[in-house]
């Protein structure tokens, strides 16, 4: 039970809200560069998206002022009801919403678009945090695991219908917040040869030999040679080594995992060829190497290595980015706004950054740890987990070591909703922490 306190500030976590404040200050100084002439600053220009910028900032801080002084009761107990909400959203924005780039993930109100995938992150957070932080609830349980991996999986896979796999592939962080509660590390071990598998399915089915009766070109000759190889080698070294008792339970898991590791390719190979886009399989195969008939496909990632690179040390200075300036870099106000970085401040300023976003997730997780109710630990690692795979996937985009996939860098990239997003992510986390010394049980 929570005590109520006269006054919950003198517990607010300064340090993050800090940090999350000179994000924001230093990303909206990036959009100005990428999104003003160097003649002329126009980041007071309402109209323009610096001015708006400013605007969403303002916005966002006085939102946030308002969620600190919410009783935290309140989205203890309206967690459901959120969770639901958003998931009406995101049903109706695959209906009737706005296509944008190819993906119909926002509403249309006028001057004003509204995205409801960056809402479910956090909602989907503290949902998952209401179910866990149960008492009845027994991570143990067949039906808790269930249930969890369907919160998780049900808005992402409302999101992918969009298309939207950049926001997707940040609800799989959510395995870490699991992996707290109890998963077992087993699981992450499966997902990173899973990762492995599907790697050396792209680099070597692509010029492997052809089997027909997949019904597509499935790449098979060399690579399920050796595959098929190691797994009969495993399965010798299963029996060998296991006592005379397990042996029988680890090769019967040995065959299961051959047969799955096998399926699995075979339908990434499927779906490489025939659920892809071209410019989505296009962008797989530049990460990796591959050569394509398109010579554009490596546009964004050849420009953003260029302007990072462009950068040296302490880079070229604030608005004097001439690859920023006559955006040689597509959306680099939005999801390519690193590249900003790299070019005017250098390896020193995205270092900076690097380590700004580091602090903060460092920060978060002893918050977290220091907690008492468990329902604000759970959305503690629920909130690092969210901006942890954004900073991954973001960076790791713009570096080349990533698909270019769509998805912002968090406090740092245009856009209203993303940061309304973020914002209440952080403002509700600032406020249950901020009731810690409150809770007795």
């Amino acid at each position: 039970m929570i005590r109520r306190e006269s006054s919950i500030r003198r517990n607010i976590d300064w340090v993050t809200v800090s940090i999350v404040l000179l994000l924001m200050f230093i990303g909206w100084m990036n959009i100005i560069s990428a999104t003003s002439n160097i003649e002329l600053l126009d980041w007071l220009d309402w109209s323009g998206k610096s001015g708006k910028q400013l605007m969403w900032i303002v916005i966002c801080s006085v939102i946030g002022f308002f969620i600190i002084n919410i009783e935290s009761e309140f989205f203890i107990r309206t967690s459901v009801l959120q969770y639901v909400l958003t998931i009406l959203l995101l049903i109706a924005v695959v209906i009737v919403g706005k296509k944008i780039g190819g993906a119909r993930s926002w509403f249309d109100l006028g001057g004003f678009s509204f995205q409801p995938s960056e809402f479910a992150k956090p909602t989907t957070a503290l949902m998952l945090a209401w179910y866990l932080s149960r008492d009845a609830t027994k991570w143990r349980s067949v039906k808790v695991r269930f249930v969890s991996f369907l919160l998780i999986s049900f808005p992402a896979g409302l999101i992918l219908l969009q298309p939207d796999a950049g926001t997707v592939l940040v609800f799989a962080g959510f395995v870490f917040v699991l992996y707290r509660e109890g998963l077992s590390g087993n699981v992450l071990i499966v997902g990173f040869a899973g990762l492995l598998l599907s790697i050396a399915t792209i680099l070597i089915g692509v010029s492997s030999f052809h089997y027909p009766y997949f019904g597509v070109r499935s790449g098979i000759g060399l690579f399920w040679i050796l595959w098929l190889i190691g797994g009969v080698l495993t399965l010798y070294l299963m029996k060998e080594i296991a006592v005379p008792r397990k042996r029988k339970g680890i090769a019967v898991w040995g065959v299961i995992s051959l047969f799955a590791g096998l399926l699995m390719s075979v339908g990434l190979h499927t779906g490489m060829e025939k659920v892809l886009k071209p410019h989505q399989k296009e962008r797989i195969h530049v990460l990796f190497g591959i050569d394509v008939n398109n010579p554009d496909a490596d546009y964004n990632i050849r420009h953003a290595k260029a302007a990072i690179g462009s950068g040296g040390l302490a880079g070229k200075g604030w608005m004097h980015g001439p690859m920023t300036a006559y955006s040689f870099v597509p959306e680099q106000e939005t999801d390519f706004i690193f590249c900003t970085v790299g070019e005017e401040w250098g390896f020193l300023g995205s270092a900076f950054v690097i380590f700004l976003f580091t602090l903060l997730l460092l920060r978060i997780l002893v918050i977290a740890e220091r907690q008492r109710s468990k329902f604000t630990r759970i959305y503690a690692y629920g909130v690092t987990s969210i901006l942890f795979m954004h900073l991954l996937v973001n960076v790791g985009m713009v570096l080349g070591l990533a698909p270019v996939i769509g998805i912002p860098l968090p406090f740092f990239s245009y856009g209203g909703s993303s940061l309304l997003g973020f914002t209440f992510l952080i403002a509700v986390l600032i406020r249950l922490d901020g009731e810690r010394l409150s809770v007795l049980r």
